[in-house]
């Protein structure tokens, strides 16, 4: 069983510096951390460190790149949180964010505090957990008025798609469709043999029985158009009132939600102006100033400001944080239950940068590997990816190490950054990235167009005997052994490479590739598929090389294309690395 969180209180003192004063003002505040043998063994907190995840951003002022872990020991702590949340039924109503953050004290004592996102059952101050950002009691009056208003709204809405009129329409809808249908069958089955009778009587009747035998036919299929507008009138005049008060119905409900949009904007607007979010180097802006361009819904209820902005206040020093969803799966959001996630790209990325400054710049990562850069401007950059190295984050924590991450770290506007296309990770060469949308839609067009030039360079196991050809084969991923791709002549989507033989080394044939398409894996297909050229490349065990080497013997070498805004054409090499 796990152990139920006692939370500790007492009362320190916290420091704020007077801006434009020599002296310090102490404010007793009364603060509720938790300590660490709540949630896990203390020998833990002790002999495990390492970090699988950061939280960063650039100050704002100095442009230095900030970062807070998410280290193991984080990461035994939530856990520990969970195993709380899971003994309580009241956690598991709702599925949301969770974090804790470890903090030191100023006496060096380590604690932790926990927050969860928006609203806990309704409430946004819980006993135990992180208050949330200063500025909500400012507008509670007008949150009141608003949340109200907006469930009346709402109430308003359900009440009027449920009117009982439309349940009538469509019962008398479906019962008129169902008359007509029968009515033309039958009307259907009668000019058949109107028709039939036509073609009898002109043959056997005399001129003046034929007229008055086919005016009898003709007045029939008249009484049956007669009888057909008379049964659509009948269904105009008994549907027609009802349509009337659903069509009144459906304008109040497309009325309502323009208002119930104005009013969330409205009230977001109040909230966003009045939040105001304090980092560690004293400075407070609202989140209004924090992010001009607009703001996304619940930016500021999100589980990393709340527990940073209250260190901040608090005179707490954080140390690491963990952030995990807990409760109902969220299908639409992609949330897993015990999974943990970095900050979101929406609300608390933007933020980050702001909410970490005045602390301490990290030392660089270790053993971290340089990109080199081939070209950069003001629009685009391209470096020479090494082996081994993903060209985007993956999906799960321990697929984050890419190119587009790194250089989000490394680069002032890093984080605009938007890869162009991609390199599989074990392949090396050239990637493109894009700084702007503008310029990686203008690029990505390119790219689908089959306007931009690409030369690879490889080394095959074995001997090629042909000297230069085309490869054309239909490309399919295989979904039995993702992310093998396949020969699939049915499903699969067109391919083309063209290759010519550089030269031949020992029992290995080093091969220029160009490929026309850009498939998953096609210059790797091609390679070794019997309908290609029947011989893996060096090192590609996904395709059946048993060599042993330390790579992939594949190269991004050469990339041409025209620059967006330069208007010239870019050649652009990487110089083969084996």
């Amino acid at each position: 069983m796990p152990k139920a969180l006692n939370t500790i209180e007492f009362l320190h003192k916290r420091y704020i510096y007077l801006k434009g004063s020599a002296r310090f003002a102490i404010i007793p505040c009364m603060v509720v951390l938790h300590a660490l043998s709540d949630f896990i063994d203390c020998d833990f907190a002790i002999a495990d460190s390492s970090c699988s995840y950061w939280y960063e951003g650039r100050c704002p002022q100095s442009g230095v790149r900030l970062k807070l872990p998410r280290t193991s020991m984080s990461e035994a702590i939530a856990h520990g949180l969970m195993q709380y949340l899971a003994n309580n039924d009241c956690y598991s109503r709702e599925g949301k964010m969770y974090g804790i953050l470890l903090v030191e004290l100023p006496n060096g004592e380590e604690r932790v505090l926990k927050a969860f996102s928006g609203l806990l059952n309704g409430c946004s101050v819980v006993e135990g957990w992180v208050p949330p950002i200063p500025g909500r009691d400012e507008v509670a009056f007008e949150e009141s008025r608003t949340l109200a208003q907006l469930e009346a709204i709402k109430q308003e809405i359900i009440t009027l798609k449920q009117l009982t009129e439309r349940q009538q329409y469509e019962i008398l809808f479906n019962d008129f469709e169902q008359q007509l249908q029968a009515m033309s069958d039958r009307h259907r089955h009668c000019k058949h043999q109107r028709q039939e009778k036509r073609q009898q009587i002109c043959n056997t009747l005399t001129p003046e029985a034929l007229t008055i035998a086919l005016e009898q036919l003709d007045e029939e299929s008249r009484q049956q158009g007669i009888e057909r507008r008379q049964l659509k009138r009948q269904q105009n005049a008994v549907l027609q009132p009802l349509q009337q008060v659903i069509a009144a119905a459906d304008a109040r409900i497309s009325e309502l939600k323009q208002r119930r949009k104005a009013l969330s904007r409205q009230l977001q607007a109040q909230m966003h102006a009045s939040y105001s979010l304090t980092n560690f180097s004293g400075r407070s802006q609202s989140l209004q100033e924090l992010m001009p361009g607009g703001l996304p819904t619940g930016t500021g209820d999100c589980c990393a400001p709340k527990l940073l902005h209250y260190a901040a206040t608090h005179n707490l020093k954080p140390l690491a944080m963990a952030e995990f969803w807990w409760g109902e799966s969220s299908v639409n959001q992609d949330k897993i239950p015990g999974e943990f996630y970095g900050a979101c790209a929406e609300r608390c990325q933007p933020l980050m940068g702001f909410l970490l400054s005045g602390l301490k710049p990290p030392l660089p990562d270790k053993g971290e590997v340089t990109l080199p850069i081939i070209y950069e401007d003001e629009w685009l950059i391209a470096v020479n990816k090494p082996a081994g190295l993903l060209s985007v984050p993956g999906r799960y924590r321990d697929r984050q190490d890419s190119v587009l991450s790194r250089l989000r770290n490394l680069l002032a506007d890093g984080m605009a950054l938007i890869s162009v296309h991609r390199l599989d990770q074990e392949t090396s060469g050239i990637l493109l990235l894009a700084r702007d949308r503008q310029t990686h839609r203008q690029l990505s067009q390119q790219f689908q167009l089959r306007q931009v030039h690409k030369v690879y360079e490889a080394i095959l196991s074995g001997i090629l005997t042909v000297e230069q050809g085309k490869i054309e084969l239909p490309l399919w991923g295989d979904p039995e052994n993702r992310p093998e791709q396949k020969v699939d002549w049915q499903h699969g989507k067109p391919s083309l490479t063209r290759f010519q033989v550089i030269a031949r080394e020992g029992d290995y044939t080093r091969v220029e590739f160009t490929p026309l398409t850009g498939r998953t894996h096609q210059l790797r297909v091609h390679a070794a598929d019997a309908r290609g050229l029947g011989i893996t490349i060096l090192g590609d065990r996904l395709y059946g090389c048993c060599a042993i080497t330390s790579r992939l013997h594949l190269h991004a070498r050469e990339l041409r294309f025209k620059h967006p805004q330069l208007e010239k054409t870019l050649h652009l090499q990487a110089i083969t690395p084996f």
